[in-house]
């Protein structure tokens, strides 16, 4: 299988955030099948879609290669998200605060429509925690079926985000 450039979307706002992205990105460097081509800065950002008052996230994008099939990738990310004590069944309320999220945002070009598997990621072209990062690691980055992302960049501007130091991996 050929290598296909994939976008993964990295926050947290639990557990000092910024260590958890690196972790995260460590543990993502140590996948067979996946390359990192390139990581944004941090991005400290207010929580979009929440009832209840929780702390900022930091939030980051990752490009990297990968020969690894969409839902093996998948599965890789939420077994990191295990690792570092993320509980999905326990998330009764959407958006809830989180040690660790990795999402995949875009897998090549492909769209897809599966049972818990969806990209483009379906809400990443209304949100700057996406967006900004996105366009930092992959400027001409096309939304399949939208366009592309640094397009939404001007209808996401009311959000609060701001960039923040990196933590080393």
């Amino acid at each position: 299988m050929s290598a296909t450039l994939a976008l993964l979307g990295l926050g947290s706002n639990l557990a000092h955030p910024r260590r958890q992205l690196a972790r995260a990105l460590r543990a993502l460097l140590q996948l067979p099948g996946v390359h990192a081509i390139a990581v944004s800065p941090n991005y400290a950002s207010a929580p979009v879609g929440c009832d209840a008052p929780q702390p900022d996230y930091v939030n980051a994008v990752a490009a990297v290669r990968t020969t690894l099939a969409p839902r093996a990738l998948l599965a890789a990310l939420h077994a990191i998200e295990r690792q570092q004590r993320r509980c999905r069944v326990d998330e009764t309320r959407r958006n809830a605060p989180r040690t660790i999220d990795l999402d995949l945002l875009l897998y090549g070009r492909r769209r897809i429509r599966l049972a818990g598997l969806t990209v483009p990621h379906p809400r990443m072209h209304e949100r700057a925690f996406v967006l900004r990062p996105l366009v930092d690691v992959a400027p001409t980055a096309t939304i399949p079926g939208r366009g592309l992302a640094r397009r939404f960049l001007g209808a996401v501007r009311a959000q609060r985000i701001s960039r923040t130091r990196a933590h080393a991996l």
